[in-house]
């Protein structure tokens, strides 16, 4: 039987119409096929551009063929079949079991329209393993091999191991992650090969966007106080347009809530009022809230008033008011006179 021959009733075979539809067309097809309740468990999935595209072309299907029917689900049925295999061995194994289920030319086809889907990130190993024994696995490696392995990681993975690490490697592994852009495939390769023998799995090799000032940045909001201190002072020496760039997208304004009431209080005695009703438009009620009720009732309601008499405006107004309290934050912290909880640090006892 042909791979797109499937028996009649009377017992003869019939090939497989294929109809040209597009990708959105065909999940619409089969979204309907499947029902409401599949379908609508799909759609928790989807982000809400998506949602409204399938659903007006859901909507667009008012008579479907018999054969655009049997060609979606059969393409679906082979894309679930060529997934199926990819998990139980990767793609080498899921390759030859497509190329003698169906042949060489329809498996490369199959593949070929699962596209990205099938790559795997690189590290994906060393995303899976345990940090600790990780951080002794590479502590000893060249900085920029450690930067490259950390880009790849979850942050708060990445933060565990740079925390393990002595102050100077800190701070070198910080610069070379933040001005890490693109590294070529060959480079990750040859890291993920080394680390293959290492942890013993199986790694990708998809070239990807990895380091830069984000990533590190979010290393730094899981890594404990001392630390991002270390780091952050060491590099305002050796690269201070770097660490002021860093130090500006450390802290952002909706951290506020990080920051307990009473350090709030003592905060608002140094921001300028304007400034405060400015930064929080736009923001959610949480961090309204917080600074509602650390003022009296009748404060509350003069800031409530006012933003209300204020009107649009524009971001970046907004993102300036935030900026200039940021900074108040920044220069109380640095003195010690207000705390932030930042994750990973040790709660404090009164």
């Amino acid at each position: 039987m042909s791979d797109r021959d499937i028996p009649q009733e009377n017992g003869e075979e019939r090939e497989i119409p294929h109809v040209a539809l597009a990708g959105r067309t065909k999940a619409a097809i089969l979204l309907i096929f499947l029902g409401p309740e599949t379908s609508g468990a799909i759609f928790q999935s989807l982000n809400d551009s998506e949602i409204e595209g399938l659903t007006i072309e859901i909507a667009r299907q008012r008579k479907i063929s018999t054969e655009a029917k049997e060609s979606v689900l059969f393409e679906f049925e082979q894309l679930m079949m060529a997934r199926e295999f990819y998990s139980e061995g990767g793609l080498d194994f899921a390759k030859g079991l497509l190329e003698k289920t169906v042949g060489p030319e329809k498996a490369l086809e199959i593949l070929s329209r699962m596209g990205t889907s099938l790559q795997v990130r690189p590290f994906e190993a060393a995303r899976t393993a345990d940090p600790s024994q990780l951080a002794t696995l590479i502590q000893n490696e060249h900085p920029q091999t450690i930067s490259l392995i950390l880009a790849y990681l979850q942050p708060e993975k990445a933060a565990i191991i740079l925390q393990s690490l002595t102050p100077d490697t800190q701070t070198e592994i910080a610069k070379r992650l933040a001005l890490m852009d693109r590294t070529s495939p060959e480079v990750t390769r040859e890291v993920e090969n080394y680390l293959e023998k290492r942890l013993s799995s199986v790694l990708g090799q998809d070239l990807a966007s990895a380091g830069g000032i984000e990533t590190l940045v979010n290393v730094l909001n899981q890594v404990d106080r001392g630390t991002e201190k270390t780091i952050i002072e060491t590099m305002e020496v050796q690269e201070p347009s770097l660490a002021e760039e860093v130090k500006k997208r450390l802290f952002v304004f909706e951290d506020v809530v990080l920051i307990d009431d009473r350090g709030i209080q003592r905060m608002m005695k140094e921001i300028d009022p304007k400034d405060l009703s400015i930064s929080l438009k736009g923001v959610t009620d949480e961090v309204r809230e917080k600074f509602f009720k650390n003022m009296s009732k009748r404060a509350a309601e003069m800031l409530k008033e006012e933003m209300a008499y204020m009107g649009p405006v524009r971001i970046r107004d907004v993102d300036q008011a935030q900026q200039r309290i940021v900074a108040v934050v920044k220069a109380l912290e640095g003195k010690g006179e207000i705390i932030i909880a930042r994750p990973g640090e040790e709660e404090l006892i009164g």
